[in-house]
């Protein structure tokens, strides 16, 4: 799958090993963000759509040391 996944996408493709979360880093950070607002074991199914725009719409707007310090929000329109 990984290899026809790879073939279909026209921009560069990178797959990680099962199970090495160092791999991961962004990844990795944006689940222990989330885990902030759902914590693990959590019934996801009684969250809302709208509870759900509110977290992404607080993590887009969060600041982020690799961005210097802008957010994912300013990054995007801003470039």
């Amino acid at each position: 799958m990984t290899k026809a996944v790879a073939k279909a996408v026209t921009a560069a493709t990178y797959f990680c090993d099962p199970y090495c979360s160092g791999q991961r880093g962004s990844n990795e950070n944006t689940n222990g963000l989330l885990r902030q607002y759902f914590p693990k074991g959590m019934c996801m199914s009684k969250v809302t759509q709208a509870e759900c725009d509110e977290v992404a719409r607080e993590l887009n707007m969060r600041p982020r040391k690799r961005l210097g310090f802008r957010s994912p929000h300013w990054a995007y329109h801003h470039g």
